[in-house]
């Protein structure tokens, strides 16, 4: 398989912070949203940086992979580390990206080789998050006392964290809505039935591993913050006592066409040069309809309007505010007389 510079294709310093790392994720994440940019190759190129950033923007992922030394070059034939040559992870399809109900394809191998068993850490993709969970079950040559006492189990608890946390990117759209958003994310864990290795097995047909897929309804809370946690009781792992852990999202607002502070949303609003300066008016999308906006005349580039209640709902009730960004640009093309009349307007 192929060595991954994953600080290529973010465009980061392998010294570089986690600041630096995640700034380089957003800014990219949205020109290659598949929401924003339809391209096939925009479609691949965001799956990479979703699987770069898994990595780096995680501690210990990046810790291990970063072991690996800074001699490699992106391309370069690599061999897998001792003790993961032999475990089949699937080829790199355990798990899937979906956006809208499209189904993106997975990791690659080289992530899989080195990161397959690494199975609750924080990091992903809406619909289809990344970070892996494998059950704490036992193994085949396990072997469950019934009569192991309460406290026998608080204590195998207490030594197996069973709370699993994921990210998940959320749009503009998300949060306007009062409805719950679907998520749906692959949730892989060791079979406790058999040790794997091809051998007959009705849970994991023998692969060691059982792979589900799982749909969730959330409710987001309104005015949620980057960062903010949210708490899905009994959804994480479950140990070989039948106890369960807690699911926790981390939110991660990310939107192609607004940008989330809050309740309040900012949006480009793209003017012609004779717009700019004679003024006029815009038909703008919102989440909350179609609106007519007026441009004054001599507007700048960057100048900021307000538009009052047109942003995302608030807890304490009503809307947060819309700040249309002006955004003067060019035509694409130009005719001989209009050139003219520029270099009459640069006299």
């Amino acid at each position: 398989m192929k060595y991954k510079d994953y600080y290529e294709t973010l465009g980061v310093k392998r010294e570089a912070t986690e600041a630096e790392i995640k700034s380089a994720y957003r800014k990219l994440a949205r020109k290659y949203h598949p929401d924003v940019n339809k391209t096939k190759e925009a479609e691949e190129k965001f799956k990479e940086i979703n699987e770069a950033y898994e990595v780096l923007g995680d501690k210990q992922k990046r810790q291990r992979y970063d072991s690996l030394g800074s001699s490699w070059q992106g391309g370069a034939d690599y061999t897998p580390p001792p003790g993961f040559e032999n475990f089949n992870f699937g080829g790199g399809n355990y798990q899937q990206f979906n956006f809208n109900g499209q189904d993106m394809g997975g990791f690659s191998d080289f992530f899989s080789s080195l990161f397959g068993d690494m199975m609750g850490s924080a990091g992903g993709t809406r619909g289809g998050f990344s970070g892996f969970d494998f059950g704490s079950g036992m193994g085949a040559q396990g072997y469950s006392n019934p009569n192991f006492n309460t406290g026998r189990k608080t204590q195998k608890s207490k030594a197996e964290n069973l709370d699993v946390t994921k990210t998940l990117n959320v749009t503009a759209e998300d949060l306007f809505s009062d409805k719950p958003i679907n998520v749906k994310f692959n949730d892989m864990r060791k079979c406790t039935q058999c040790p794997g290795g091809g051998g007959y097995c009705s849970a994991c047909g023998g692969t060691g591993i059982i792979n589900e897929t799982k749909s969730l309804k959330v409710k987001l809370p309104k005015e949620v913050k980057e960062g903010q946690k949210i708490r899905l009781k009994g959804e994480g792992k479950v140990d070989a006592y039948g106890q369960k852990g807690d699911l926790y999202l981390i939110i991660n607002p990310i939107d192609g066409e607004y940008q989330i502070s809050g309740s309040d949303l900012t949006k480009d609003i793209e003017i012609t040069p004779p717009e700019a300066v004679l003024g006029c008016q815009k038909e703008i999308k919102t989440l909350h309809g179609s609106i007519t906006i007026k441009i004054p005349k001599m507007t700048s580039s960057g100048k900021m309007l307000r538009l009052k209640n047109l942003g995302l709902p608030k807890k304490s009730g009503g809307y947060g505010n819309l700040n249309a960004k002006i955004k003067i640009v060019l035509p694409e093309k130009l005719t001989q007389k209009e050139i003219e009349l520029y270099k009459q307007l640069a006299k």
